[in-house]
């Protein structure tokens, strides 16, 4: 049995991930610039220095990556701001099990602290999580298992007894490289061969999660 389980955000506990892709052409646009395509897949599960990096190599190194992010991070707050985003289907089940059996957890996301709290806040959640650690917390974003060390600390637990649920490739770099139990729930990208030999287990929903717990499977 596993001591804490450490939640990503987008794509994991929320149905996000769909709707940042969305947002990059009208925040390219804001500042005068085309969508190139292929960026939204590129930028998908980085954060920080890694998206600017990202953008840098679809818009050339003196582009003013900062700015582009920023124009971002302000077409996904009046969106995710003005109404409530979707929960992955399972999410409320796996909690209240989870919760039952004083199993602390946690959510560790690249998205900013004030994004993380308006999402568990709007549907209630917020109480069942003992830490919240964003990408601002850190110097460095996943692959990087910083975010899921420092998280593991907070939780009082060891990465080895720890479960990360991750749907990103990055975030499953993350978990594995910092030892933790690794488990794939898959979004808009199926796992490949590097995150088979990677990932502890790939669950197809946050459903067959909890059902692999139940069963003593993770």
């Amino acid at each position: 049995m596993i001591d804490g389980v450490i939640f990503d955000m987008d794509g994991t506990m929320f149905d996000t991930e769909r709707m940042w892709a969305t947002f990059w052409e009208p925040a390219l646009a804001a500042l005068g610039l085309p969508y190139r395509e292929g960026l939204a897949e590129a930028a998908r599960g980085t954060a920080g220095v890694t998206t600017r990096n990202v953008v840098r190599q679809f818009y050339g190194p003196d582009c003013d990556a900062e700015a582009i992010v920023d124009s971002l991070h302000r077409v996904a707050d009046e969106v995710f701001f003005s109404a409530p985003v979707p929960k992955k289907p399972g999410l409320d089940a796996l909690l209240a099990w989870l919760k039952a059996r004083h199993i602390p957890m946690a959510v560790a996301s690249s998205s900013r602290e004030a994004m993380i709290r308006h999402n568990l806040d709007v549907w209630g959640l917020t109480q069942d999580f003992t830490a919240i650690v964003s990408g601002q917390h850190v110097a460095h974003s996943k692959p990087d298992p910083e975010i899921f060390l420092l998280t593991a600390q907070k939780l009082g637990v060891e990465p080895s007894r720890c479960l990360v649920l991750e749907d990103s490739y990055n975030g499953v770099r993350a978990g594995a490289a910092g030892g933790f139990v690794t488990v794939m729930v898959p979004d808009l990208v199926p796992a490949d061969d590097e995150m088979k030999r990677l990932y502890t287990m790939e669950c197809a929903s946050l459903e067959e999660v909890l059902e692999k717990l139940k069963a003593g499977e993770i």
